[in-house]
């Protein structure tokens, strides 16, 4: 009984460490998707264009090379990072790359005629789109944008390479020194519960945008 009460203490510290980046990657990650979206709408042709380069390289390489690059790389030219900002700016930069382009599709889903109502009604168009336009995109992009967040706390396991002490790492580590596989039993059910729990909370998010149905 020792050994799991010890074992499960262990393994609740690193599930804190994944919530902790998964919660902060999370928030940054869906402001600036949401931010870089609108910019690629509504800027000039250069702009868009450094945003299409940006999504590409984000989309178009691996996670895990982008935080090795970030931390491991950077020093070569003289810019170390600590453990925690690299993680947030590589997990931030690809997060954001991704949610910037649901939510462009859920920009360009939006009937046009919307936009002309409101202009008629004497609108302007930063409220257009705060009360008009943006609560049906959040509608539309919601299922999408849930599915990223359900694979962020999967992916977060890839800070292990940096050395942080989140929940796989912590497993990896309690099973190599007991020789056993039943702390990664521990750990794929304590993932299972969080993203129970987060699906739950996920579901509920989308049902308060039903007054748009």
């Amino acid at each position: 009984m020792d050994y799991y009460l010890t074992l499960i203490n262990q393994l609740f510290l690193g599930a804190l460490v994944t919530l902790k980046f998964f919660i902060l990657i999370g928030i940054v990650s869906l402001f600036f998707g949401l931010l870089v979206s609108i910019l690629g709408l509504v800027s000039n042709s250069f702009i868009k264009r450094i945003i299409n380069i940006y999504v590409l390289i984000m989309r178009g390489t691996p996670l895990l090379l982008q935080l090795i690059t970030i931390y491991f790389g950077l020093p070569i030219i003289g810019l170390s990072l600590s453990r925690t900002v690299a993680v947030l700016i590589a997990f931030a930069l690809n997060y954001s790359a991704y949610f910037s382009e649901i939510f462009r599709g859920g920009f360009e889903s939006i009937d046009k005629g919307q936009f002309e109502a409101a202009f008629v009604l004497g609108m302007k168009k930063r409220d257009t789109y705060k009360k008009i336009v943006l609560p049906q995109v959040i509608k539309r992009v919601l299922p999408s944008i849930s599915n990223e967040i359900i694979t962020l706390v999967k992916d977060t396991s890839l800070i292990y390479v940096v050395g942080l002490g989140e929940l796989l790492r912590m497993g990896k580590i309690a099973s190599n020194r007991d020789a056993s596989l039943v702390p990664l039993l521990f750990v794929g059910l304590i993932y299972l519960l969080i993203i129970y729990a987060l699906t739950k909370l996920l579901k509920r998010w989308e049902r308060s945008y039903g007054y748009f149905e």
